[in-house]
């Protein structure tokens, strides 16, 4: 049984290190408490026929010290804070800019991709079917691979190979604690969300695949799948972004999910073109729970509402969008 009063959403002493959230009411996957509670959430999505993975989500220095016990520093690869263009949803509801963050120390890093490993059995034991490494959008990953945030001068800092190797460490401690059949990585060379820039998106996204490929044929199987959110937001910029995925997914050795303002027609554009194996909806997923017999049946969809996207609310912006034979009368 849980602790009272300990669920999903409590933080957890791992160690030397205190975790914690990015967000009010994001769930942890640290506790035996939690692993119980999230076993309702993925028996439900079972019971559907359906299969669920849980995305290991470490943010870094996208935090705010409110979330970090003691007022502490976010950790990160660097000392550098976000610029205020950037904001963050405080616990009383108001946004500010994230804090500064705090360079783990060589020593540490090890520790930080054990919490990784830990996590991947944490979720295996709830009943997830596998987990997603979340090493994009400038959360803790990103961190260490961009060479805009980076400026370590250890051996996870400067070269490309120094810059890959905290997740290659990640992915190899997810594998080895759950097997590489149920893992899969996320990442986002080319997007600059948190300040995340690199001098050569292209080549850094050549770098993690070739890497990804070797570590796929030392262990002697492929990942579930590599997943890849595009460059969005500059228009005219449409082919070259076209063509730097393209050059991505025919570079991976394995099952191929491309993501990023997809319509029915891009999607199935994209996979009957070979760019894509796999295509992933996310906003228009949330409004449409019955998302693939609409693009079956190439019905209208609800419109999202943004406003409601990362609000805790149980119904609203959630489970209150209709189904196809409600919304048809």
């Amino acid at each position: 049984m849980a602790e009272k009063g300990i669920s999903m959403f409590s933080p957890y002493k791992m160690g030397k290190f205190s975790l914690s959230h990015r967000f009010p009411h994001v769930p942890g996957i640290y506790s035996d408490a939690q692993v119980e509670a999230w076993k309702k959430v993925v028996n439900a999505v079972h019971a559907k026929g359906s299969i669920i993975f849980c995305q290991l989500w470490h943010v870094g220095r996208a935090s705010h010290q409110v979330y970090q016990p003691g007022g502490a520093a976010p950790i990160s690869s660097t000392n550098k804070a976000i610029s205020n263009r950037w904001r963050i949803l405080l616990p009383d509801g108001t946004y500010s800019t994230c804090s500064a963050p705090r360079a783990l120390e060589t020593s540490e890093i090890l520790e930080v991709v054990e919490h990784y490993g830990q996590a991947a059995l944490n979720a295996i034991r709830a009943g997830f079917d596998g987990v997603e490494i979340h090493g994009g959008y400038g959360y803790l990953i990103d961190q260490f691979l961009k060479d805009g945030i980076n400026d370590r001068i250890d051996e996870y800092g400067g070269s490309m190979e120094n810059r890959c190797r905290f997740l290659i460490q990640v992915i190899q401690a997810v594998v080895s604690a759950v097997g590489a059949e149920r893992v899969a990585f996320r990442t986002s060379p080319a997007v600059d969300h948190n300040d995340a820039t690199d001098s050569d998106p292209l080549n850094l996204g050549l770098s993690v695949v070739e890497r990804i490929n070797k570590l796929q044929l030392q262990v002697g199987s492929k990942l579930t799948y590599l997943h890849v959110q595009k460059e969005l937001g500059r228009p005219g910029t449409e082919d070259v972004v076209a063509q730097t995925t393209r050059t991505w997914r025919r570079a991976y050795q394995g099952t191929f999910i491309c993501s990023g303002g997809f319509t029915r027609e891009l999607g199935t554009q994209a996979v009957a073109e070979g760019d894509a194996d796999l295509v992933s909806y996310g906003r228009d997923f949330i409004s449409n729970p019955d998302l693939v017999l609409r693009f079956k049946l190439n019905a209208p969809l609800n419109k999202y509402i943004r406003e409601t996207f990362y609000t805790h609310d149980p119904v609203v912006g959630y489970t209150d969008y209709p189904f196809l034979s409600k919304a048809s009368g």
